[in-house]
C-alpha cells in the first residue's frame, strides 16, 4: 500500500521539522568490544564467535582498551566532556541476532556528553547539540530470504554472530531546530562532516556500504509556530511533534532523501487529521520510501540496569590530555575551521557545567559508589595498541589466542598487565590495548 505524501514546499508550508541523528560507528579495532573475537568483514558465518559474543552460561566480558580510548577521542573531537566516572548497562529486548537478549550499552552514565559541532550549508552555519557519544556492542546480522528481504514476507531468516560485539560509538545529536528547507541538507552534511572527522581519527574506516557508518534519522513535524499575542511580539512558542525512526540508513545520498520524504509522509497524515505514530521506519533504497517497522519503544521499555559483570570506568586525567592533541589534530585535517571542531582546553567553564542525560540518577549512583573506589578500573595510558590490519601481537601471545595464553589463566594475565581487573590489554596475534 503506497502511502500519501505532500510535497516537499506544500509541507513546509504548514509545519516546522525537527530532526535528531544517531549515527552508529563500527571501530576498527582487532577484536570485538568484549572478547578477543577476530572482526575482520566478509569472513564467513559464524567463524568469528566465542563464547562471550554468543552470550553463553559461565562467559565474562573483558573491555577492549582501544575502543575506550577510540571512545575519548571522538567525544574530544566533538566539543564532549569526557566523563571521569562511567559505566556499562544492559538495555534489554529480545531480536533473533541478538544472541545474549540484551545489548551491553551506555545509557545515564555515557562516556562522553554535552558537545557541539557546526556544519556550514550554503554558506549558512548551523550549530549541532551533541547529547552523548557512548559505547557498547553491535549485533549480528539477519538475512531474509525471499521477495521481499524483509523479516515479514520471508521463506526463512539466516543469523551470522560474526558482527556480534564488535565495538560501536553512538553519537547522538540534541533535537535540530530551525533548518526548515535545509533540513535534507544540513543532515547530510553533518553526516559527511562527521565521516570525515572519523577518518582522521582513524578510529574507523566510515565504509557506509559495509555497515560500518549507519544513521538512524529522527523526524517529527510540528505546525509552523505562531506569535503568541499575549507574550508579546517577538515571543514564540515551540513544541515538538512525534517522532519516527528510520533505522540504518547506510549512505549520504540516502539520509537525504529519507529526510525529504519523512517530512512530506508526516505532513500528508497531520493534514489528513490523523496522527503520526511513533514508530521505527525501514529505508528503501529502490524506490525511495519508508515503511513502518516496530512501534518505537521509550527507555523505560529497555528497562536499563548497570552491568553486573563489568565494573566502572575512570579514565585518568593525565590520559584524555594525551589524547587531546591528537585529536585536535585530526579535527582541522577534516576540514573544520579552529572553533568549529575546537576542543575543550582544561578549566573551560563548559567542562564544570555540563550535564548528561538523567545526570540526577548518575549523581545518586556515584554517592553510592564514589569514584576511586577498590570497584572502579582506573584506566591509564599504555602502550600504543592495535587496529585491524594490524603487525604481531604483544610478545609471548600464542597466535590467535585470546590474551597472554590460553584459557582462563591468559585472560586474568591480560587483566594484571593491565593495570586493572576487566581491561584486556591484548587480544593476542591482533591484541588491542
Amino acid at each position: 500500500m503506497t502511502e500519501t505524501v505532500l510535497s516537499f514546499e506544500d509541507a513546509l508550508a504548514a509545519y516546522d521539522p525537527a530532526l535528531g541523528l544517531e549515527v552508529h560507528v563500527e571501530l576498527n579495532t582487532a577484536s570485538k568490544m568484549f572478547c578477543g573475537c577476530a572482526t575482520e568483514f566478509g569472513a564467513e558465518p559464524n567463524t568469528q564467535v566465542c563464547p562471550t559474543c554468543l552470550g553463553l552460561p559461565g562467559s565474562l566480558p573483558v573491555v577492549n582498551g582501544l575502543a575506550v580510548e577510540s571512545a575519548i577521542r571522538i567525544g574530544l573531537a566533538l566539543n564532549c566532556e569526557i566523563a571521569q566516572w562511567c559505566r556499562f548497562a544492559r538495555k534489554n529486548y529480545f531480536y533473533p541476532d541478538m544472541p545474549k537478549n540484551f545489548q551491553t550499552s551506555q545509557y545515564d552514565e555515557p562516556i562522553a556528553y554535552n558537545g557541539w559541532t557546526e556544519v556550514d550549508v550554503d554558506g549558512e552555519t548551523y550549530r549541532i547539540g551533541i547529547e552523548r557519544a557512548h559505547m557498547e556492542e553491535d549485533t549480528g546480522k539477519s538475512t531474509h530470504v525471499g521477495a521481499t528481504g524483509r523479516i515479514h514476507g520471508a521463506d526463512y531468516s539466516l543469523v551470522d554472530y560474526n558482527r556480534a560485539g564488535i565495538p560501536l560509538i553512538e553519537i547522538v545529536t540534541r533535537p535540530i531546530l530551525g533548518t526548515r528547507e535545509k533540513a535534507a541538507l544540513v543532515a547530510r552534511a553533518y553526516v559527511a562532516q562527521l565521516r570525515d572527522l572519523l577518518l582522521e581519527l582513524g578510529v574507523s574506516d566510515v565504509r557506509m556500504e559495509q555497515g560500518s557508518l549507519r544513521c538512524d534519522v529522527n523526524l517529527s513535524l510540528a505546525p509552523r509556530p505562531t506569535v503568541d499575542e499575549a507574550g508579546g511580539a517577538g515571543r514564540v512558542e515551540t513544541t515538538l511533534g512525534t517522532r519516527t525512526e528510520t533505522k540504518n540508513v547506510n549512505s549520504l545520498r540516502s539520509v537525504e532523501r529519507a529526510v525529504r520524504y519523512e517530512i512530506g509522509r508526516q505532513a500528508a497524515v497531520l493534514s489528513a487529521g490523523g496522527s503520526v505514530l511513533q514508530e521505527t521506519r525501514h529505508w528503501h533504497e529502490d524506490t525511495g520510501i519508508t515503511t513502518s517497522g516496530r512501534e518505537k519503544s521509550d527507555a523505560e521499555d529497555y528497562r536499563y540496569f548497570p552491568e553486573p559483570d563489568l565494573v566502572p570506568m575512570a579514565p585518568s586525567r593525565e590520559w584524555v590530555e594525551r589524547l587531546r592533541a591528537p585529536s585536535r589534530a585530526a579535527a582541522r585535517a577534516a576540514g573544520a575551521a579552529p572553533g568549529r571542531l575546537g576542543l575543550l582546553r582544561p578549566g573551560d567553564a563548559r567542562h564544570r557545567g555540563g550535564r548528561c542525560p538523567d545526570a540526577g540518577r548518575a549523581d545518586r549512583r556515584r554517592r553510592r559508589h564514589p569514584p576511586g573506589g577498590p570497584q572502579v578500573v582506573a584506566l591509564r595510558p599504555g602502550p600504543a595498541g592495535q587496529r585491524r590490519g594490524g603487525g604481531a601481537g604483544r610478545p609471548g601471545g600464542r597466535a590467535g589466542s585470546r590474551g597472554a595464553g590460553p584459557g582462563l589463566g591468559g585472560r586474568r594475565v591480560a587483566q594484571r598487565q593491565a593495570g586493572a581487573p576487566g581491561l584486556r590489554r591484548s587480544a593476542g596475534r591482533r591484541g588491542d590495548t
